[in-house]
């Protein structure tokens, strides 16, 4: 196989070519050779004309591509936009709009939103069955419009305050480990049941936490050394902050405003997994191996439209 891309540019120029797409997968997909999806036999042969294996088996989808058993299963769509499309996404901070691959794709906008939201499926982190530990910085935020873009009345009636209620927005929790990496749940309230029941189960007793002084997190001390910055006072004091959660949030929002603009509760998840994949990996990996990283990630995950949307295609 010829030289891998290590930038976007030489992505384009590589994937051109059909043969390099499939080799590319086939290798991540299957580094000690190709095997059926079906029965897990090696014995396949390959039919360079049709760009498919074939299983010496007898058995029902002997023959297989492949996308088989992955994101793009069943995708009209050809390889080397779907890699396109997953370089652009696992890379570009901010994000990229469904109506921006569609320009740069040549496909529909109703199929790069379903092709944007199978990526950010492969990109879910797989490191949720660890625990975080050593300094640990909790905070929660909240998503939804801004109150400066909206009408009056309309601002009466949705800003309700930053109770316990939180039915004008969609409250999302995150939990940082310094020098390591960042994890993100949508969460139905800030009450201490809720808020502390993420932390016991995401971070090792005995971690440094660090929070604001919302009354939720009160009665961490005695599982881990907690430590509360008041903001209505300062906002560091000595190794006390949580800028670190603050600057995810601001990644965060800078992608949800800027580019998505208008993102629904119910797929707010997705967005906070894309968002996750691109900070957590940001140091270690470059572009090029971010890409391979979510490539890695694409086998045996699969949603289809109507379960995206809810209703038939």
């Amino acid at each position: 196989m010829a030289h891998e891309p290590k930038s976007l540019q030489e992505a384009i120029v590589f994937f051109s070519n059909p043969d390099n797409c499939i080799d590319y997968l086939a290798i991540r997909r299957w580094p000690n050779g190709v095997t059926c999806p079906q029965c897990g036999s090696d014995s396949v042969s390959f039919n360079a004309k049709r760009r498919t294996w074939k299983c010496a088996s007898h058995h029902a989808k002997r023959e297989f591509s492949v996308k088989v058993g992955t994101i793009m299963e069943d995708s009209p769509i050809a390889l080397d936009k779907w890699l396109t499309a997953m370089w652009l996404v696992t890379n570009c901070k901010n994000g990229v709009s469904s109506y921006e691959i569609a320009r740069d794709l040549n496909i529909t906008q109703k199929s790069a939103w379903f092709v944007l939201h199978r990526i950010r499926l492969a990109m879910q982190d797989d490191f949720f069955g660890s625990k975080l530990g050593g300094e640990v910085e909790v905070d929660e935020t909240f998503i939804g419009g801004k109150a400066r873009n909206m009408h009056k009345s309309v601002r009466a009636r949705r800003i309700t305050g930053r109770g316990k209620s939180i039915d004008d927005k969609t409250a999302v929790m995150g939990i940082l480990e310094r020098g390591g990496k960042v994890r993100t749940k949508v969460i139905p309230d800030r009450s201490k049941d809720t808020l502390q029941g993420l932390v016991k189960n995401h971070v090792t007793a005995g971690a440094a936490v660090f929070t604001d002084e919302l009354h939720g997190y009160w009665g961490l001390a005695g599982e881990y050394e907690h430590q509360i910055i008041d903001h209505a006072v300062k906002y560091v004091d000595g190794r006390v902050h949580t800028n670190g959660m603050e600057n995810f949030w601001s990644l965060l929002k800078r992608g949800l405003h800027g580019t998505y603009v208008s993102v629904e509760p119910f797929h707010l998840f997705r967005y906070l997994d894309e968002q996750m994949f691109r900070f957590n990996n940001r140091k270690d990996l470059d572009d090029a191996g971010r890409f391979d990283l979510a490539v890695s990630q694409i086998v045996g995950k699969r949603i289809t439209f109507a379960q995206l949307t809810g209703k038939p295609n």
